[in-house]
């Protein structure tokens, strides 16, 4: 029996009680299956190695409580571990995920599943001499999930066999691996070199920075196979690195962007579900709801939560439902609408066209983009495409810093990397020479090309070569409100479309909310403290809307007797 196919199939029916991010997970599996063991997708899925680690986990014991009794997983554990260590690469057998993030309630059991992958992959995983560590930002929150494998292998006399525990220096050693299993953490000097066939990072909503995830990560890119497993419970923090990562995860679960080596289950009440609703709490609590209880007790605090409100009613929000703290009035486009935008929709069905440009710079080395804004079949309606830019001397610093994959989208096509390894600032002849190359090939008609002033000068004369008006694009909310709004409205009516396939659009869209002067008008920027969450391609759309916008203006017809009147009026002549 297939438990983790079973589980995904319930969930996805609805016979099992999930969240819509958990519903996405199994859905991600579900859809892999069908796509695998093809060029697009060079996977496969081994049943075996799945029911493997499964069929592991409950033959531990667990000696913690008033008397052992064996592992049995609930159904949702199953599937997240099988997944992980089911899913191989066809080009070698390994192990295709090389990163986990999972995200629950408090009191869930997700120490406990590292804990269970740790002993697997130390003592039974087929690699000899491996570093495993357990990690966070403190030594006692290091030491929990180290606890865990060490209370596995004490409760079980032949598991204890194959282990050495040396508790003086948190090491555990396999004894035919002769793998080590150390607990380290940030204050007690964490450094990089560390080559980890596992990690386990623990509350990651603790950690400032992304320092220990890239310390850890960067070690890892010659192994084979490493498995690098970030548990949390979402935190108070937006403007931190679990905030971050918790973003790109929903979006890889979203199918917004696309990771393959990162496998992703996040466990909370959907956005749409009450605070105080007790069925919705369930799914952020796949354990602790089985326990009969348990349940009461969490009943009983979520009562406390409720009635004393401050404080102690945002702790619960936080650690027992797994939810964010977030304005959603910020929101420029919410996930969901986002996603109903997209479609499999090419440039070439806008061949011979007119649509406007709009053209987002870079001082530097940053990313640059261009976007072209079409009218689409129906009316009001739009298209967005775009494309970017980023000098080869910056691409591999950009893709640890914004924690994108800029060299896959640069090998899909969605983004040209310039010059050598020595160029660090971006050559502006390249965006003109792609824009001179697009419009030819797919015989387009610029009607304008909006640019943002900044940096403008180095460009501005070779843009006039397209024969077409030059818009100068302030870039205050006063000045693009009403094409940041245009674009909302569209969005949100089912009227816009992007491509599918256009992750970094898709990504820069994502990483977008609106800022408000003080008359309420708005303009798009970057989520609060991400600085290296690019929204590029996206500035480039809003800048392209707002050229088309004007033109529309001018174009109008200038009624100027209701002009007069106006004035009249304005100035209180009868």
């Amino acid at each position: 029996m297939d438990r983790v196919y079973e589980h995904a199939c319930r969930a996805v029916n609805g016979e099992v009680v999930a969240g819509e991010l958990h519903v996405l997970a199994c859905q991600r599996h579900l859809n892999d299956l069908e796509r695998q063991d093809t060029e697009e997708f060079p996977y496969y899925w081994d049943e075996g190695e799945a029911s493997r680690i499964i069929n592991y986990a409950e033959t531990l014991t667990i000696a913690e409580g008033e008397s052992p009794r064996p592992v049995r997983l609930i159904e949702e554990q199953a599937f997240d571990l099988g997944c992980t260590f089911g899913w191989k690469k066809c080009v070698n057998g390994a192990r295709r995920f090389r990163r986990r993030y999972k995200s629950e309630a408090r009191q869930n059991g997700k120490s406990f599943e590292n804990g269970i992958m740790g002993t697997y992959i130390a003592g039974f995983g087929g690699y000899n001499y491996g570093k495993l560590f357990t990690v966070a930002t403190k030594q006692r929150q290091a030491k929990i999930v180290w606890e865990e494998m060490a209370k596995f292998i004490r409760a079980d006399p032949d598991l204890g066999e194959f282990f050495e525990i040396k508790e003086y220096k948190l090491m555990i050693r396999a004894l035919a691996t002769l793998c080590t299993i150390e607990a380290l953490s940030q204050e007690a000097g964490l450094d990089d070199g560390f080559r980890a066939i596992l990690a386990s990072i623990d509350e990651i909503h603790q950690h400032r920075d992304n320092g220990i995830y890239k310390a850890l990560y960067n070690g890892t890119k010659k192994l084979k196979e490493t498995l690098i497993s970030m548990i949390t419970t979402r935190g108070f923090d937006l403007n931190s690195f679990c905030k971050e990562f918790d973003d790109y995860a929903v979006a890889v679960l979203r199918g917004l962007v696309s990771a393959e080596d990162l496998f992703v289950d996040i466990f909370a009440p959907d956005e749409s579900d009450s605070t105080w609703d007790i069925e919705a709490a369930k799914k952020a609590n796949p354990l602790l709801y089985r326990d009969a209880e348990a349940w009461e007790t969490f009943k009983q605090d979520m009562q406390t939560a409720k009635d004393m409100g401050g404080s102690e009613e945002q702790d619960f929000i936080v650690k027992s439902l797994n939810r964010w703290s977030r304005d959603t009035s910020r929101t420029f486009i919410s996930p969901d609408i986002l996603t109903k935008c997209l479609a499999v929709r090419k440039l070439e069905r806008y061949r011979g066209q007119t649509c406007t440009v709009g053209l987002d710079l870079s001082s530097g080395g940053d990313l640059v983009s261009f976007a072209f804004d079409f009218d689409d079949d129906e009316p009001d309606s739009g298209y967005f495409y775009s494309h970017s830019f980023m000098p080869r001397g910056r691409l591999a610093e950009h893709i640890q810093s914004d924690i994108a994959p800029y060299d896959l989208w640069s090998q899909k096509g969605l983004l040209t990397v310039t010059g050598g390894e020595s160029d660090f600032k971006n050559d502006y002849k390249f965006i003109i020479k792609k824009l001179a190359e697009l419009k030819t090939e797919y015989e387009l008609n610029f009607a304008a090309i909006g640019i943002d002033p900044h940096n403008a000068d180095g460009i501005i004369a070779d843009l006039e070569q397209f024969g077409c008006p030059i818009i100068v694009v302030t870039q205050s909310a006063r000045n693009l409100n009403d094409a940041t709004v245009d674009i909302q409205l569209q969005a949100k009516s089912g009227k816009l479309t992007m491509d599918k396939d256009n992750e970094l659009l898709i990504f820069s869209f994502n990483n977008a909310e609106v800022v408000k002067n003080s008359f309420g008008e708005i303009k798009i920027d970057k989520k609060d403290g991400k600085r290296r969450r690019r929204i590029d391609p996206c500035d480039a759309c809003v800048d392209a809307r707002f050229v088309k916008i004007t033109l529309k203006k001018q174009e109008a017809p200038v009624d100027y007797q209701k002009s007069l009147d106006d004035y009249l009026a304005l100035m209180g002549v009868e």
